[in-house]
């Protein structure tokens, strides 16, 4: 029961029902099945379903109901979905003009009355049932998939976009594997929201993680809300749907991150966390931005159970991973990991930050936003609004004994000249800069402001990375490409002869794209003895790529030109994500 242990107990105490050493092995039993109190007194026999009914039903002046003896509308049952029914012991009985009568075991459970109403958009008027009854009513009457449900059909759908029916199906199932953690509905929003809208948005989420999403899109225009999906780096047209719902579609969202459905005007940023199946959670990172027709949400997927950390397994090559790893396990120093958003920084640090995450070692993060939490790391979330800054983090950080920390982004002078001094006092910093290759990330920290001499005896490594879209191996075949436009793409003329490209035909497996899945192209500068004297000489970048090739450094070019090579991307992708100066 949502009352409380000791309430319902000390009511039931109260009414002689049970005595006190009855509630207190109810209690003790209760913490270690995390079940409901009046389940446990039940399985122990200290009161009877007839007495806990007729009791719950005096005390929250709620009439019994006997669901043997009740006939029960079917087609009620489209407002609650099986999961929420079945996760508050409820289910609808009957229609009452404006008013859903339900039965319930718990009529204190003032989450689950709220739900359906928020649900249903209909006064709600409460019954007690027995729990058995009801849980034997719920599996006897709602189906084992939902029931279609048809939100509307948008105009001029095209050929590559789901149709409805499709995403559907996805609903029916999705509603008994989802469960909304924490939902609650904002005191200013609008009170009613259509059920349909409700399976929508459910199913929405629900197809992005089938999909293999990295973000979801919902985007309204003069005519229409367009959804897109962001899979393997490229959006893909998902659902064209009635301009007109897009209101309740984000206000939907909206509630299920926490945020303010009344304003409009301004940009919000947000969080849903959803359970998917038994043991997997997924959160949502949701941004609102209001537009000229309406307010565009962009849904940023984070699902830990599809995290990368196994360095091996990212996309390096075998000499820039051994730099890689001899880099992490330096004592001191600083690692800056270079590229655009999306191109899988995090997830390079979070892999060399597990990599390094032992019993005996300190290990500090200041984030904004936190992605994925790691047991044995001390994580920090920026909120800049409250003061609590990257530089000031960082300060606080090293009054906290780390041996490493890593700063989520460095965005202007203060950070970086903490984050340079902690590597030089003993400690090592991770942290990411945005810039377009190894080489200039040495120029923009001189430009920030840092001392040339600060950085070379600071910086230890420089990692600039792009992700490229993989072959789909269920349709891959051989490519055809001339030898010309293999040299002038920068292949290696004494090995173009032996060069064997692929592509992906395009097949279900993989949506007709042929590409699945993507990976890492890296290119690892170690900054030795003769690039700290080209750095400390105040050299442009041009001059320190120059020497640094020199030395052994693989560009991004020549990465993915491997990763061609191998058969693991193609000419197309390499050209998309690449460029040689």
């Amino acid at each position: 029961m949502t009352v409380g242990t000791s309430l319902l107990g000390q009511l039931l105490l109260k009414a002689k029902l049970i005595t006190e050493e009855q509630l207190n092995e109810a209690i003790r039993l209760q913490k270690l099945e995390g079940k409901r109190l009046g389940s446990v007194l039940l399985k122990l026999g200290y009161i009877n379903e007839e007495s806990l009914i007729t009791f719950l039903s005096r005390q929250y002046n709620a009439p019994a109901i006997n669901l043997s003896e009740h006939k029960i509308d079917t087609t009620l049952l489209k407002l609650i979905p099986y999961e929420t029914a079945k996760r508050y012991q409820l289910i609808p009985i009957s229609k009452d003009g404006a008013g859903l009568r339900i039965a319930i075991t718990d009529p204190s459970n003032n989450l689950a009355i709220d739900d359906v109403r928020f649900l249903s958009g209909m006064k709600v008027s409460v019954h007690v049932a027995a729990e058995s009854a009801i849980m034997e009513a719920i599996e006897k009457y709602y189906p084992k998939k939902e029931a279609k449900v048809s939100v509307g059909k948008g105009k001029g759908r095209e050929k590559d976009v789901m149709e409805m029916e499709d995403l559907n199906k996805v609903i029916g199932s999705a509603l008994e594997d989802i469960t909304i953690v924490e939902e609650r509905e904002d005191k200013d929003g609008p009170k009613e929201i259509d059920a349909p809208i409700v399976k929508l948005a459910n199913g929405i989420l629900m197809n992005a993680i089938k999909s293999h999403a990295s973000d979801i899109h919902i985007e309204p225009s003069e005519e229409i809300l367009r959804v897109r999906y962001r899979v393997d780096g490229v959006l893909q047209p998902v659902l064209k749907l009635p301009v007109k719902i897009k209101n309740a579609l984000t206000s939907r969202i909206k509630i299920m991150s926490h945020l303010d459905i009344s304003e409009r005007r301004l940009p919000q940023d947000g969080r849903i966390k959803l359970k998917f199946g038994d043991d997997r959670e997924i959160d949502f990172r949701v941004s609102t931005l209001p537009t000229l027709f309406g307010e565009k949400v962009v849904m940023r997927l984070l699902d830990k159970s599809n995290l990368q950390l196994d360095l091996t397994k990212l996309g390096f090559d075998e000499k820039p991973l051994q730099d890689f790893l001899e880099a992490i396990e330096k004592p001191y120093g600083m690692i800056l990991v270079t590229g655009p958003t999306g191109s899988g920084k995090t997830t390079t640090l979070y892999s060399a930050l597990s990599q390094l995450n032992k019993p005996g070692v300190n290990i500090m993060t200041a984030e904004d936003p936190v992605e994925y939490n790691f047991f044995g790391i001390n994580q920090v979330q920026i909120k800049e609004e409250i003061g609590l800054t990257f530089a000031s983090t960082l300060r606080s950080f090293l009054r906290q004994d780390p041996d490493i920390i890593m700063v989520g982004e460095i965005r202007d002078f203060e950070t970086a000249e903490i984050a340079v001094k902690a590597a030089l006092t003993g400690h090592l910093v991770l942290s990411t800069l945005h810039t377009n290759d190894a080489p200039s990330t040495i120029t923009r920290l001189i430009n920030m402001g840092i001392e040339p001499l600060l950085v070379s005896a600071s910086v230890i490594l420089v990692v600039a990375q792009r992700l490229a879209r993989k072959i789909c191996q269920n349709c891959k075949a051989e490519h055809e490409v001339s030898e010309t436009a293999l040299l002038k793409i920068g292949f290696p003329p004494d090995k173009i002869k032996d060069v064997k490209c692929y592509m992906g035909m395009g097949c279900p497996e993989c949506n007709n794209t042929g590409y699945k899945g993507r990976i890492a192209l890296y290119e690892i500068m170690s900054v030795k003895d003769a690039l700290r004297e080209l750095i400390l000489q105040g050299a442009s970048s041009a001059d320190i790529k120059k020497e640094a090739v020199r030395l052994g450094m693989s560009t991004l070019r020549q990465s993915g030109i491997n990763k061609v090579m191998d058969g693991v991307t193609t000419i197309e992708e390499l050209l998309r994500v690449t460029f040689e100066d």
